[in-house]
């Protein structure tokens, strides 16, 4: 079954950061630090999800989409980070699981998305080795009570991006600024991964995955420089996390002058257990140049040389639906049957929507963007990429990271202000798109 979907995070959404018990995370710490957040915009209210899921599953319902990714935030599970749960924690999503079983919305949870107890980042965080040991404890405790009624679980979100943001340059939560000495987090993350992996089969999930943030990456010209250069991206943003996972080899990171030391014996079969799918995020591809002095001055083998030539969304991301089809078809040439089946678990867009004189939203923008990257999607499943799934970012306007509520990805419009949800009208289209989809079998893959 192909599944159509929507996505949100943790603390993206929830709120109510001491409700029922939660403990602190890195993004509570970090968001209330002086000029880490832009305008001091925190995750404390977000959209209020703790107390208002009844509405939201309501909205995902007549969304009409077959399944709902949410993130289970681990301090809300273990305040800690270790320990025995936090039954009201626990409590919240068994509701929240339950409410979507009972509209027919196939769940699909993601256990780790960056919101890390803060306690633990007081151990180490990711750099730590015991932290991927504490993840598996917080997943069994999380799987006992819900894996009879959850068939898809992601371990992690992203872990390239948690590690280049969050201890490569410091612009996102727990705000490190170690550039190549970030590397350790990407392995235990990883070892996390492998380890949850192990917990979830113990425990008896239905289907377990991975989500990576990948990109193509092109070279700016045919220069040896330039090429050699975008091989050394292409290894630490794609080849890191995808490599370990599904040929259990790690790329040689020599242009970096770095090495993974933190890399024991059976790591690496425990990252490379089988999987049921790979989860993916688009967002834009990736044009790389030769470093330039700046980033040689830091010891980085490549400049990010910009992709020009398309439209940029209000993130100032270019916008490139081929981008998906390479991709995926890039997957498919380079892994082979090594290659899972794929689910698109984020892809969407910012744009500056705001309610107009009528009360609604106009997002045509958003409209486009889908279109675009769905026919992409279609394209490589025509091709023979295995495509299982398509989760549009975001159900709702939310908390945007770094960027506080200045961004806006949501199908729905969310007022801050009030928590009053509108549905623009790219939910509209969405639905319809679904519907259309269905009765004809024309769903990918």
């Amino acid at each position: 079954m192909f599944l159509w979907g929507a996505a949100t995070a943790a603390y993206q959404i929830e709120g109510a950061v001491s409700a029922g018990g939660r403990g602190p995370s890195v993004w509570d710490t970090f968001s209330h630090e002086p000029g880490r957040v832009r305008d001091g915009h925190t995750g404390d209210t977000a959209c209020d999800h703790y107390h208002r899921w009844p509405e939201d599953v309501g909205l995902l319902a007549g969304l009409g989409v077959d399944s709902y990714r949410f993130s289970i935030a681990w301090p809300r599970v273990q305040p800690g980070g270790s320990g025995p749960a936090n039954p009201a924690g626990l409590d919240f999503y068994d509701r929240l699981t339950d409410a979507l079983l009972a509209e027919g919305i196939v769940p699909a949870a993601t256990l780790f998305h960056w919101d890390l107890p803060q306690s633990l980042q007081d151990a180490g965080g990711w750099l730590s080795r015991d932290t991927a040991h504490r993840f598996a404890d917080y997943t069994a405790l999380v799987a006992d009570r819900l894996a009879d009624r959850i068939p898809m679980w992601i371990t992690l979100n992203e872990p390239f991006v948690h590690m280049a943001f969050g201890y490569a340059t410091g612009v996102h939560a727990p705000g490190q600024v170690l550039l190549t000495g970030a590397l350790p987090a990407a392995h235990h993350q990883l070892l996390g991964h492998g380890l949850a992996t192990a917990a979830l089969r113990a425990r008896g999930a239905e289907r377990v995955l991975i989500t990576n943030n990948c990109t193509p990456v092109r070279p700016a010209s045919a220069d040896p420089a330039d090429l050699a250069a975008a091989d050394a991206y292409d290894v630490l943003h794609n080849r890191l996390f995808n490599d370990p996972v599904l040929l259990g080899t790690y790329p040689g990171l020599d242009a970096y002058g770095a090495a993974l030391d933190c890399v024991r014996d059976g790591d690496l079969e425990l990252i490379s257990a089988p999987l049921d799918g790979l989860g993916v995020n688009y967002y834009n591809p990736t044009r790389i140049a030769a470093p330039d002095a700046e980033a040689a001055a830091l010891g980085l083998p490549f400049t990010d040389a910009g992709i020009t030539g398309h439209p940029v969304t209000a993130f100032g991301w270019p916008v490139v639906p081929d981008g998906l089809h390479e991709l995926l078809t890039g997957l498919k040439a380079r892994y082979g049957d090594a290659l899972p089946p794929v689910y698109i678990t984020e892809n969407g867009c910012s744009q500056p929507d705001e309610p107009g004189p009528d009360g609604t939203v106009d997002d045509r923008e958003r409209i486009a963007y889908l279109d675009g990257h769905i026919a992409a999607m279609e394209r490589a499943a025509a091709e023979g990429v295995d495509v299982r799934g398509y989760y549009v970012w975001s159900l709702l306007d939310n908390f945007e990271w770094a960027e506080g509520y200045h961004q806006r990805f949501g199908l729905v419009h969310v007022d801050f202000a009030t928590q009053r949800r509108t549905p623009k009208a790219s939910y509209h289209w969405f639905r319809e798109h679904i519907t259309r989809q269905r009765p004809f079998g024309r769903c990918p893959g």
